[in-house]
């Protein structure tokens, strides 16, 4: 699918009544999803979605999905509904997660197909991860790597510390060669500071960045983190989760 046919998650659905959108999020799943082979493709979908219906704060639409779109999926029991609570069931927040992955394993017995990707969801292992800042520490970029078995994707967000520490922008990169290339892009200034973190140091960071807020300064910025905000916090799940196993 390319970049002119990507749904537009956020005019499609805002700024209706989540309640009132079932049906589109069905269908969307159903268009979106099913030519998607790759998890992460699917998870910032799905975290897409909840950022287009967050208007009202993301903990009423996950608490709003769960109540309508779940049950709505598992009653129309299509592989792109099964495809949307593996979606839920990986990014959403407790409830959400609980209720998608419950309906989800419900569906599955009725003989509906997985996803190809549905085995993996949700449960990338964190690689190598960094930041890099300007010697006055005013902003720092902080990146995690993930890896689905030898398929890494880079999750990045722009603190801003002259403004409380908040998060100016997030994305997310695929490929291997990200550390490499910032290696090269900061080797050579002498007013950049480069460090590699642990897991711990980490999921601190971003932690921290998350609680304290958002900053965006354009347009862009906003919608970045609004349809980003789900997969980050999921992330950042999967970087705690690290860090128990080490313990």
């Amino acid at each position: 699918m390319g970049a002119d046919d990507d749904p537009d998650v956020a005019g499609l659905f805002a700024p209706i009544d989540i309640t009132e959108v079932v049906q589109g999020v069905l269908e969307e799943a159903s268009d979106a999803l099913g030519h998607l082979e790759d998890p992460v493709d699917a998870e910032l979908w799905g975290s897409d979605v909840i950022g287009a219906l967050s208007s009202a704060g993301e903990t009423e639409a996950m608490a709003a999905l769960a109540r309508t779109v779940v049950p709505a999926a598992e009653e129309a029991a299509t592989p792109g509904a099964l495809a949307l609570l593996r979606v839920f069931a990986a990014i959403g927040a407790d409830d959400l997660r609980a209720a998608a992955g419950a309906a989800a394993s419900r569906v599955a017995q009725r003989d509906v197909a997985d996803a190809p990707w549905a085995g993996q969801i949700g449960s990338p292992r964190v690689r190598d991860c960094w930041h890099y800042a300007d010697v006055g520490g005013r902003q720092e970029s902080l990146t995690m790597m993930f890896a689905y078995g030898d398929k890494q994707h880079a999750v990045s967000v722009l603190i801003d510390h002259g403004r409380g520490g908040k998060i100016k922008d997030a994305w997310v990169a695929k490929g291997s060669d990200q550390l490499t290339a910032t290696l090269v892009a900061a080797g050579g200034d002498p007013l950049v500071v480069f460090e590699l973190l642990d897991v711990d140091d980490a999921r601190n960071r971003l932690e921290q960045a998350l609680a304290a807020g958002e900053c965006p300064e354009q347009s862009d910025q906003a919608e970045d983190i609004a349809a980003h905000r789900a997969f980050l916090r999921a992330r950042l799940a999967q970087l705690s989760g690290e860090s128990e196993d080490s313990d």
